[in-house]
């Protein structure tokens, strides 16, 4: 199991590259839609004003529909570029979890290739060690091979929430716990569920 990460994704986001993907799915008129949105970001910064001239907005609500169609096509071209694939590719906005059938050796001539496709997109790799942290889910090899989740958490992670003499309304201090619950239920497995 293996993790790769695209370092900061949304301000290297290519807009000229994916102003290009757009003209191939949309018509002249919401092309020119989105090419105003994206080539017209300002932003304060110390007092002065900036123009950002690449990447998407950070927080714009198209932001993360040009990223994800963007590095739709991106994985696309490199999985099928690949010398050698992975048996399984499962991306989350900048994270992908991969399952890599090819040995360590071959890793970093991977990461080499994802990482020279295009100038502004590098990756990160995290490799398995008896476990892989994926988003929020710890992914663990069981003692029979397959593979059991559960929550992870970061090692900063403090267990503070909502404490419970605090001036919170009720239904907040609820809620912090039922979402805890929910998380858990949604995240583990049975093996994991009981921890």
């Amino acid at each position: 199991m293996v993790s790769f990460d695209v370092v900061s994704l949304f301000i290297n986001v290519p807009i000229v590259d994916s102003l290009e993907l757009l003209s191939q799915h949309f018509k002249d008129d919401a092309l020119a839609l989105f090419k105003h949105v994206l080539t017209s970001t300002y932003f304060c910064f110390d007092g002065q004003f900036c123009e950002q001239t690449d990447g998407v907005a950070m927080g714009s609500p198209l932001s993360t529909v040009i990223t994800n169609f963007f590095m739709e096509d991106f994985e696309k071209k490199a999985i099928e570029q690949a010398t050698h694939k992975p048996v399984c590719w499962l991306r989350y906005v900048d994270d992908t979890f991969v399952i890599w059938p090819h040995g360590q050796e071959k890793l970093p001539e991977f990461l080499n290739h994802l990482s020279g496709l295009h100038n502004k997109i590098k990756f990160s790799m995290e490799k398995e060690e008896g476990h892989l942290p994926f988003l929020d889910i710890d992914i663990y090899r069981k003692t029979d091979g397959s593979l059991g989740h559960k929550v992870y958490r970061k090692p900063t992670h403090t267990n503070l929430y909502l404490h419970h003499n605090s001036h919170h309304h009720p239904s907040n201090k609820q809620s912090a716990l039922a979402s805890l619950i929910r998380r858990s239920k949604a995240l583990c497995d049975q093996d994991s569920l009981a921890q």
